[in-house]
This record gives C-alpha cells, structure tokens and sequence, in this order.
C-alpha cells in the first residue's frame, strides 16, 4: 500500500465521517474522530452492504457514499450505547 492510497483512505474517511456527523445530530468528534469513524464506517459497510445487496456509485463517490452510510450505522449505535 502506497502513501497515495493511504491519504485516500484519509480522505474518503474524513468527508464520509463528516457527512454522518451532519446527518447524525450530534456526532461529529472533530476532524481526527471523523476520520476514524469514517474508516470504521467503511470496514462496516463494506461488510454490510454487499451482505444486503445494496451497490450504490461508482469509484470515489462509491467509497464515500458507503463510508458515509457505515459511518451513519456507527453513530448510531454509539448514540445508543451512551443512553443506555
């Protein structure tokens, strides 16, 4: 794995955790916190997504588009493991 392929994981985490920050009232964890849970959300929905059959875009948007939906999941269930 090359430098560029890590600062596209980066980024794609950065914009997708970001994204799920907007959508998820209260969950964005500054830039550092969203990349990682974009990452997470990516390793998530890479698993997930393809388990339901669900094939959304292409290329960069793709990976954003997933990262955002899994990062989503994973705020989601952090909110609900803080309230209980």
């Amino acid at each position: 794995m090359g430098i560029d392929s890590i600062l596209v994981w980066l980024l794609v985490g950065a914009v997708a955790g970001w994204l799920a920050g907007l959508i998820v009232r209260g969950g964005g964890f500054g830039l550092v916190g969203n990349v990682v849970i974009g990452i997470v959300g990516a390793v998530v929905a890479g698993w997930l997504l393809p388990f339901l059959g669900v094939n959304l875009g292409v290329g960069i948007f793709r990976a954003v588009i997933n990262s955002a939906i899994g990062a989503v999941i994973v705020l989601v269930l952090l909110a609900m493991i803080r309230r209980a």
